[in-house]
């Protein structure tokens, strides 16, 4: 049902469609599609919109089947570039108290519809399993959530191969059973100017409920406060672009520029209550007020070793021109963004700059890896083509990544550690996501089976030990007249933490506020 009555179809908006998609195109090929938009724009009106300013897409109502309104932006807008925000941990200690603050901040917590337009900073909130219980949620709705959501990130430590160091029992607070995280809050804009203006409000609605001088004794007990951002380059704390790859969600009225992963992917994957892949409506919690139009978070915190990554670059290559090749086969991208399939012997930056063009690739064409290596990180997290792989087992595995970075881009030939803390919160959505982040960690990530790979591990954020006698620790990449393989990978993406998250609509929110 498209509850989207404020935008009208245009008149003779629906036969110009096809007319737009094939100049779309054309004019992407021939590098001018900025320009081009900006005149579609001028000429249909707000019948479509610029989805950000970096043009990752248009936006068309014509094309929503969802309830956008009742979405939190999180799950279906792009992040802003640049960005700016903060991540908030929250402990329920009143119930009552609880669902008095969320009945405060709701009109803050920004919904999917017309977000695109305004480009303000925005609010999502998040729930554990616990949260929900602490808030007073009926049991009868508590069943009705997914077992593994039941369990938390801990308790499935198993499941996503977080053994080792990345275990958590080395996990800092108040992550896991190191915390009693309850509610989840992100304020995130495009200038620091809104992003301080936004989380000041926040911080002035809820503050009557919070004891600063004894903060276990106060009705909401703040826990963590940690701030995040990216300058224009959008880059990560390696210096490599990032957020590039997500899939387009059907419905959301969102138009990607063309790639090589196929249809829109079905709504039912990545917000609960719409049918998915297989043309089916997934259970979802009951009532359906609270299922309906939410979905689910994996949330990871990760510390980056960016010195020993730069370190091992230099270590196993003879060059500065090696060692960038190298950095880019680990990845799978340069560090402007331009993916190695398209540009395998030199970085461009022009491409990588082009949202027309940097994820415009598949690996059918590269069936031995000698462009991109089987075991490269991008590869590993969408095989999208790849030999061997069926392309809907790669759709119903594709995630929203919403990940933002925290602490400054260490240079490239910086190989000592300063000691300043950098690194990652990766944040992944989907309907599923709990099973869909166990099933990426456990075989994508951290086994190389599904490449014919053997023990291998993703380079960059697999569990590594810097064994030079492990198969598990190598790096193989192909290459002519023979291929070279690195040993001795350590963990550069070292987890202290994540927890699994509900994501309510903005009704559930409305509704779990004024639960008695």
């Amino acid at each position: 049902m498209n509850n989207n009555n404020n935008n009208k179809p245009l008149s003779g908006l629906t036969d110009k469609l096809q007319d737009l998609k094939d100049e779309f195109g054309n004019r992407i090929e021939n590098g001018d599609f900025e320009t081009w938009l900006k005149g579609v724009k001028a000429e249909v009106g707000d019948g479509i919109e610029m989805v950000s300013r970096k043009a990752r897409g248009v936006f068309n109502p014509n094309l929503v089947t969802m309830q956008l309104e009742d979405i939190q932006s999180i799950i279906l807008r792009e992040r802003p570039t640049p960005y700016y925000g903060t991540i908030i941990a929250f402990k329920v200690n009143n119930a009552k108290v609880g669902r008095q603050m969320l009945a405060q901040v709701l009109s803050d917590v920004t919904g999917s519809k017309e977000w695109h337009k305004d480009m303000q900073a925005t609010l999502s909130i998040v729930m554990t399993y616990e949260g929900l219980k602490a808030l007073g949620v009926p049991q009868s709705s508590l069943d009705s959530f997914p077992e593994s959501f039941k369990a938390g990130m801990a308790k499935r430590a198993d499941k996503l191969r977080d053994f080792d160091i990345n275990a958590p029992d080395n996990w800092m607070a108040p992550f896991g059973d190191k915390g009693d995280i309850h509610i989840g809050a992100a304020v995130i804009a495009d200038s620091k100017e809104k992003w301080h203006a936004k989380f000041k409000e926040l911080k002035e609605t809820i503050k009557d409920h919070i004891n600063y001088d004894k903060p276990a004794d106060g009705d909401i007990e703040i826990l963590m406060e940690h701030d995040f951002g990216s300058d224009d380059n959008v880059k990560n704390v390696f210096g490599y672009r990032d957020g590039i790859s997500n899939p387009e969600i059907q419905g959301s009225g969102i138009q990607t520029p063309p790639s090589r992963d196929g249809e829109p992917i079905a709504a039912g994957e990545f917000v609960l209550g719409y049918e998915g892949e297989a043309g089916t409506v997934a259970p979802m919690p009951q009532p359906e007020i609270l299922g309906k139009n939410g979905s689910f978070m994996v949330l990871r915190a990760y510390d980056s070793h960016v010195a020993a990554f730069n370190k091992f670059r230099k270590d196993n290559t003879d060059s500065e021109e090696e060692a960038e090749l190298l950095g880019a086969k680990m990845w799978g991208r340069w560090r402007s963004g331009a993916p190695l399939i398209l540009s395998p012997d030199k970085d461009d930056k022009e491409l990588g700059d082009d949202p027309g063009r940097n994820n415009d690739f598949g690996y059918k064409d590269d069936p031995y890896g000698k462009k991109c290596p089987f075991g490269a990180h991008v590869r590993r997290m969408n095989p999208r083509n790849s030999k061997d792989f069926i392309l809907s087992d790669v759709r119903i595995h594709r995630i929203v990544r919403r990940s933002v970075g925290f602490g400054d881009v260490l240079p490239s030939d910086v190989t000592e550690d300063d000691g300043k803390e950098r690194g990652l919160f990766f944040i992944g959505i989907n309907a599923h996501a709990m099973e869909t982040v166990e099933f990426l960690q456990s075989q994508w990530i951290n086994d190389g089976n599904f490449m014919s790979l053997g023990e291998e591990k993703d380079p960059m954020v697999g569990l590594h030990h810097s064994d030079k006698d492990s198969d598990a620790d190598k790096f193989t990449v192909p290459a002519e007249p023979m291929r070279k393989r690195y040993h001795g990978i350590e963990t550069f993406n070292t987890l202290y933490g994540g927890e699994y998250l509900f994501i309510p609509s903005l009704s559930a929110l409305k509704w779990i506020s004024e639960l008695s």
